[in-house]
């Protein structure tokens, strides 16, 4: 269906009067939808036959008086945020499933698009991206020894984890962030798709994106690693020819960064080990004990004290005693290791959630919904 609607043409009911996507969108930079400069609105949810959804603190509400969309309606929304190409392929009912990105100039804001379909016909969700990388002092660690010491590494692995939507992308971006203003070094980005824009500062950064640049993450470290990077951001583990070449590439000098979707630690080197043959598992614990640097497992939980949501991480970092556990298959006893050892700057989730439970930030339903331990309850007293 050919569209010839422009990002402000009115074509939405809701109570108050037809809405452009524009107006939707305006609704991500609405100072009263924003807590210390950061939107509270992560993604707006388009879905034909449904309601127009924003997710407002990890929640997702109807637009006030919203109408469900017609095929109409969400083809005169979404059709001027694609690309010519990619609005032919739309049209032509060739485009499948679609990652991109969309910068809305008026405002200086990224978005990244995904557009795919399902039994009742097309839809989209919409990320914003934040204008500014938040600065790796105001993430929140429990111990800010924690974030010097990881932001100090030259070599090695170091994995963000976490569900979906729970921050890592953010996390990574202000490391990534932080090594461009304080070295000299070459940076290379693996993306699906690009989210936080680089520029280079002191480092010389390179970004590729999965299906633009590279075919697949594997193939873009291979390249990357006759590139004479300093470090390397790889999108996501997914597989293990990826794992191979990121615990390849840490192994020889790089600092390797990527993501898993594990939930803590220990749940990381289930999955890392279980993408490879069982006869193997004993290999890729003693390559985890020398590349594993530092791993970052992370959660959002929402605020008591103010609107929002606060990040709660779960770290470790590599020692002798940590690599020995990693070496012989003793995951269990890291979770130990992590809550002994707040002085290097580890801790558990749940020492995290105390701590945000006792400086009144969160309250004891939200801590106990978000702890990974069953027997969290008698521990908060």
């Amino acid at each position: 269906m050919a569209d010839h609607s422009s990002i402000s043409t009115p074509c939405y009911e809701t109570e108050s009067g037809l809405v452009s996507i524009e107006d939707l969108l305006a609704s991500f930079a609405d100072p009263q939808m924003q807590v210390d400069g950061i939107s509270r609105i992560s993604d707006l949810h388009l879905k034909i036959g449904e309601v127009i959804r924003f997710r407002l603190d990890g929640e997702l509400e109807p637009v006030e008086g919203g109408k469900p969309l017609t095929e109409d309606v969400f083809c005169q929304l979404v059709l001027p945020l694609l690309t010519p190409p990619l609005r032919e392929a739309f049209n032509g009912g060739n485009l499948g499933d679609c990652d991109h990105g969309f910068y809305w100039e008026k405002r200086s804001i990224n978005f990244r698009l995904n557009l795919f379909s399902d039994r009742d016909g097309s839809a989209c969700v919409l990320r914003m991206l934040p204008k500014e990388v938040p600065s790796i002092d105001l993430l929140g660690f429990m111990y800010p020894q924690a974030i010097e010491r990881i932001s100090a590494l030259r070599s090695g692995l170091i994995l963000v984890t976490g569900v979906t939507s729970s921050g890592k992308t953010t996390t990574v971006a202000s490391l990534l962030n932080y090594i461009n203003q304080t070295r000299k070094s070459r940076i290379i980005t693996l993306e699906d798709p690009i989210e936080f824009v680089f520029k280079s500062k002191q480092c010389l950064i390179s970004q590729r994106e999965l299906n633009t640049h590279i075919v697949t993450f594997a193939d873009g470290l291979r390249s990357a690693l006759r590139e004479n990077p300093d470090v390397i951001y790889v999108g996501e583990i997914r597989d293990q020819e990826t794992a191979g070449l990121a615990l390849t590439a840490a192994e020889t000098g790089h600092l390797v960064i990527s993501t898993l979707h594990t939930k803590d630690v220990k749940g990381t080197f289930s999955r890392l080990v279980d993408m490879f043959p069982s006869d193997r598992a004993d290999e890729i614990c003693t390559q985890l004990s020398f590349s594993l640097s530092a791993i970052i497992s992370q959660k959002l939980a929402h605020r008591k004290d103010k609107p929002g949501r606060q990040p709660v991480f779960e770290v470790l970092l590599n020692d002798s005693a940590v690599a020995n556990l990693i070496r012989t298959g003793k995951w269990p006893q890291i979770y130990g290791k992590l809550e002994t050892s707040g002085k290097q700057g580890m801790n558990t989730l749940e020492q995290h959630l105390l701590s945000l439970l006792s400086n009144g930030e969160i309250d004891r339903a939200e801590a106990q919904s978000q702890a990974n331990d069953g027997n969290f309850s008698s521990r908060m007293g």
